[in-house]
């Protein structure tokens, strides 16, 4: 009782003395409402008013077509153009995207020959160079299927490919990047809290003050992952509640509960490795050039901001034992697909398993620490 009497009253401090530093809670509150509202709205990859100019030498039904396709909201109405003025409206930036349609077109295609369209393409606008050319390209492919087989009652292909698009079927990039923010924000804020807390009692003095009473190591750590913790627990509720579910309009598919529950859990892990930081370091100038070189790779190669299966094997495997990884993996099946505790106990497993060793590796060092 002693030993977690101990633990309460010091994370009791550890809140007051948050309490105090008005510029971090400034911050914390930031992070987790204006940070994860803006990466919603404004971090979507969705093609979104691309201008192009198009050059149809062909004039035909088939060519027309194809220009009245590129409808909004995916791009602005096409401007016609002449050949020798592509070049002018792509170096000054007016559009995106220069289309020929040459001359002969549908001639070609209704004889069975293969003519080609030259998409000229200002990639300094990279994101919708990528996604924009996709977009043109079946477009186009779907006009002239359905003008080939325009009036024709025999099937081109006895397969036919029905696309059905699970948890996200309107495939809205809102409702990707809140949630992915929020994530990150987790991490960071809680190995933050956590590092600055120690560092702010050393530049204090206050350390010393621990040192001198009857509390061990293990009852100041736990302490301080406890009651940052317990902030970063908070935040997340309200601003999943609020931000994602509210402003954002994002449906949650599965208990928002588990999901706090494997925050919890992850927070575990983060909180100790703050610690580990703020051992190593001895300033607080130091200890944010630590975090920024860990949370980088922690965030970057989570599977937070591309798919881990895409990365080098090598990666694959020493990403593995970054707790980020699986609670990314946890948070996307909880709040998309709606998964529940038998599907994703193996994630939780897995940090509750690089907690631990997170933690004791922590608390030895800070052991040592507190011993010279």
């Amino acid at each position: 009782m002693a030993f977690l009497r101990n633990v309460y009253h010091l994370g009791i401090k550890e809140l007051r003395s948050l309490r105090r530093d008005r510029v971090l809670l400034i911050f914390v509150v930031v992070a987790f409402t204006f940070m994860v509202y803006t990466a919603g709205t404004g971090g979507s990859t969705d093609l979104h008013n691309a201008p192009v100019a198009v050059v149809d030498e062909d004039q035909s039904v088939l060519s027309e077509a194809m220009v009245n396709s590129l409808q909004p909201p995916w791009f602005l109405p096409p401007d016609t153009v002449r050949m020798h003025e592509i070049d002018r409206v792509l170096d000054q930036g007016t559009h995106t995207f220069a289309i020929v349609i040459p001359s002969g077109f549908e001639r070609d295609v209704r004889e069975g020959r293969q003519p080609s369209i030259q998409l000229n393409i200002d990639a300094t606008r990279m994101s919708q160079a990528f996604i924009g050319s996709n977009y043109i390209q079946q477009l186009f492919t779907t006009e002239a299927q359905e003008f080939l087989t325009a009036g024709s009652s025999r099937e081109t292909s006895p397969l036919e490919l029905v696309t059905r698009t699970s948890f996200n079927p309107n495939l809205d990039g809102t409702w990707f990047g809140g949630a992915m923010e929020l994530i990150q924000q987790i991490t960071m804020i809680s190995i933050i809290l956590t590092g600055a807390a120690l560092i702010r009692e050393r530049e204090h003095g206050t350390i010393e003050h621990l040192m001198v009473m009857p509390l061990s190591p293990l009852e100041i750590m736990l302490a301080k992952v406890w009651a940052n913790g317990l902030v970063i627990l908070l935040a997340t509720a309200i601003s999943i509640t609020l931000i994602i579910h509210g402003f954002l309009a994002m449906p949650v598919r599965g208990s928002i509960l588990l999901f706090l529950a494997g925050t919890l859990v992850h927070l575990f892990s983060t909180t100790s490795i703050g610690i580990l930081i703020a051992t190593v370091a001895r300033s607080m100038p130091q200890l944010g050039l630590l975090i920024f070189l860990v949370i980088l790779p922690l965030q970057m190669l989570s599977g937070a901001m591309t798919p881990v299966e895409t990365m080098p094997s090598a990666v694959q495997a020493i990403m593995q034992l970054a707790p980020t990884t699986h609670f990314v993996s946890l948070a996307q099946a909880i709040l998309y697909r709606g998964a529940d505790l038998s599907i994703v106990w193996p994630q939780f497993l897995a940090l509750l398993g690089i907690g631990l060793v997170v933690f004791l590796f922590a608390l030895v060092l800070f052991r040592k620490h507190l011993a010279s």
